[in-house]
């Protein structure tokens, strides 16, 4: 079983876990992490304290299991296939368009550190931006925020005015403790605009949950699991797509399956494993076609521009956490504690401070209109020269206007 087959079989008893919520014995090496003895000290230490189905907003978990960026800039992960959803437009088809967003959607998951590791939870005010120059010599451009910290809730916006998309969205996730695995549910959405089709109105995605397994015993491993949709109201076309987590016993790994449908018909299926290849089978034609190959196209992500860290602002995720980043990057954890703390430490000083003047924290990007986040800026429908200054201009204020 492992490091932890002897302690996790007394605290399995304890608090009852079931066979399901054991790790896959069958896993990928790079989708696993077996921990030394010091750490899994650690993670009993940790576990210790905790309940079941208890909420970990609050929890700090040890600096071994982070991976080395933002959760602000892991949401960038949605836009390395950029052109899989480039020149959708130009499809007459509705049901194309909407593969195509399907086929967008599903290239984002692949991309993931080894082993289970978690991103950092944003500050409160922290943010990342970045730029994407493409080959056909266009541009996107890219900002996320934290506008609220508790609960924790990460507002996103991306642009390519000359590609005509535009894509909106946050994320709030919820973790819980329980047992063996860590479950993280992932609620919020993105909302796609073909800015050529307006007609079409939005596509809108939510996201599946996320669960760690195996922190007791046997080998960690992360699963994507449930189900999570995506729709289109205008033109009445929806996929309900399950992640399947695997069984102890049966089933395969990272698959999914799905049923695409236009009003009340089924239209298609989607099937296969999120980190290898998924397939679309047309209902009517009964033909199939690869709507991601990871193991072919995965190395084709769209590289991002990020300023230099001496270049910039301090809330920025990449200036605000470069120790931590640093550290860990250098395996030295003890060190890499201490950074964390030290940044964790500054927002409660600043949270405490805000409490006791009365002031209440304004996002600097993003603003909240009828329950949904949007960006602080009327969004461009052209691809004129002047939409992308203006929105890199929102984006990158010259340094005497921003704060």
């Amino acid at each position: 079983m492992g490091l932890f087959s002897q302690a996790g079989s007394h605290i399995k008893r304890a608090r009852g876990l079931s066979v399901d919520d054991r790790a896959p014995e069958d896993t990928e090496p790079d989708d696993t992490s077996i921990l030394d003895e010091n750490e899994g000290s650690v993670i009993l230490s940790l576990i210790s304290q905790l309940r079941v189905g208890m909420d970990l907003s609050k929890v700090t978990f040890p600096t071994f299991v982070l991976e080395p960026r933002s959760m602000l800039e892991r949401i960038t992960d949605f836009m390395s296939h950029p052109d899989l959803i480039f020149g959708a437009e130009n499809c007459d088809d509705p049901e194309e368009r909407f593969t195509r967003i399907l086929q967008y959607y599903l290239a984002g998951w692949h991309i993931k550190p080894k082993g289970v590791k978690k991103p950092y939870n944003p500050v409160l005010g922290e943010f990342f931006r970045c730029r994407y120059d493409y080959p056909n010599g266009t541009q996107g451009f890219f900002v996320a925020e934290q506008v609220s910290h508790h609960p924790p809730i990460s507002a996103f916006f991306y642009i390519s005015p000359a590609n005509r998309v535009c894509i909106v969205g946050e994320l709030r996730p919820k973790s819980k403790f329980l047992g063996n695995s860590v479950s993280t549910t992932m609620e919020g959405e993105n909302r796609i605009t073909l800015m050529g089709v307006p007609d079409d109105g939005e596509y809108v995605v939510t996201m599946p949950n996320m669960y760690a397994r195996g922190i007791l015993f046997g080998k960690m491993v992360l699963e994507l699991g449930d189900t999570c949709i995506v729709k289109n109201q205008k033109n009445r076309l929806f996929c309900d797509l399950e992640f399947k987590t695997k069984g102890f016993f049966s089933g395969t790994y990272n698959a999914i399956a799905g049923r695409v449908r236009r009003g009340n018909s089924d239209t298609g299926e989607v099937s296969g494993r999120w980190s290898h290849v998924m397939e679309f089978k047309s209902i009517k034609s009964g033909n199939k076609r690869v709507l991601f190959d990871a193991a072919k196209d995965g190395q084709n992500i769209a590289p991002k521009y990020v300023p230099d860290i001496e270049q910039q602002e301090p809330y920025e995720s990449r200036r605000l956490w470069k120790d931590l980043t640093q550290a860990i990057e250098e395996r030295n954890m003890e060190r890499a504690t201490e950074a964390k703390s030290a940044v964790e430490d500054a927002q409660r000083e600043l949270r405490r401070k805000r409490e006791e003047s009365g002031e209440k924290f304004v996002p600097r990007y993003f603003e909240r209109h009828d329950g949904r986040w949007e960006p602080k800026l009327k969004i461009p429908r052209d691809d004129s020269s002047e939409a992308i200054d203006a929105v890199q201009t929102w984006i990158w204020p010259p340094k005497a206007e921003s704060r």
